[in-house]
């Protein structure tokens, strides 16, 4: 029998990328979206999809129960398409919101399944001011002021949720800038200090759902965080890329 990974958020940016990694390695995939109408798009990669909102903490509760995966990997942002700066200041708001509210309930949803494995997206530039390349143990800008405070403390309570619960085997990948299909940004305008192409980063959550344990760094160069860990513990290697008809 295949094993079963929910991936919460898997019509997201890197969920369109993971599902098919999933599917083709043979794992039976459940994807959640808040939209039916983005439901054609998941199941059109061979999972099954599952309509709930994350908010909706019963409704979260009864589909990864359903689904009763061994895995959950979390890819859930609340972000506008191609990062739309007319946009970006509200959807900071709202995509700490998913971290801390959304994380929350994802992980109660989980030990309430039995699930033991939580894999969880989190992101690269978030480090204190201190020497570079920053490495996993180096602390989080938790004195940060403004804008970044909102997302420096989303990404805390999204890690201390994953990363602290007593049932679960919490892995938790600080992704850096995403470029590549689905984007909005190209490799020639990628982030050439803290950037990690779309596929890497999927393939990070797909490598850890059998290996690792605690934070990863995943990016491109070792400019501004050490990816030393991801290598060595996950196998994990930045230059992986999907074949062009893999994903949409």
């Amino acid at each position: 029998m295949s094993r079963r990974v929910f991936v919460a958020g898997a019509a997201g940016v890197i969920g369109r990328r993971l599902t098919p990694l999933l599917v083709l390695r043979g794992y039976e995939v459940i994807g959640t979206t808040r939209s039916a109408d983005k439901a054609p798009r998941i199941e059109a990669l061979g999972a099954k999809a599952a309509v709930v909102d994350v908010f909706d903490a019963a409704a979260l509760t009864h589909a990864v129960s359903r689904a009763r995966p061994e895995v959950v990997i979390h890819q859930l942002t609340d972000l506008p398409p191609r990062l739309d700066p007319a946009r970006m200041a509200q959807a900071l708001e709202a995509n700490a919101r998913i971290r801390r509210e959304g994380t929350h309930n994802l992980v109660a949803a989980a030990v309430a399944a039995g699930v033991t494995r939580l894999i969880a997206q989190s992101i690269a530039w978030v480090y204190a001011p201190g020497r570079t390349p920053h490495v996993e143990s180096d602390p989080l800008d938790l004195g940060a002021t403004g804008t970044r405070a909102i997302t420096v403390n989303g990404v805390a309570a999204l890690e201390d949720a994953v990363l602290q619960h007593p049932r679960i085997g919490g892995v938790v990948l600080r992704y850096g800038r995403l470029y590549g299909p689905g984007t909005g940004v190209s490799d020639a305008a990628r982030d050439a200090d803290v950037g990690v192409h779309v596929d890497a980063a999927a393939h990070a959550a797909l490598l850890a759902i059998d290996r690792g344990s605690g934070a990863y760094n995943v990016a491109d160069s070792d400019a501004f965080v050490s990816c030393a860990k991801a290598r060595r513990e996950l196998g994990w290697d930045p230059a992986m890329r999907l074949e062009a008809d893999a994903a949409y």
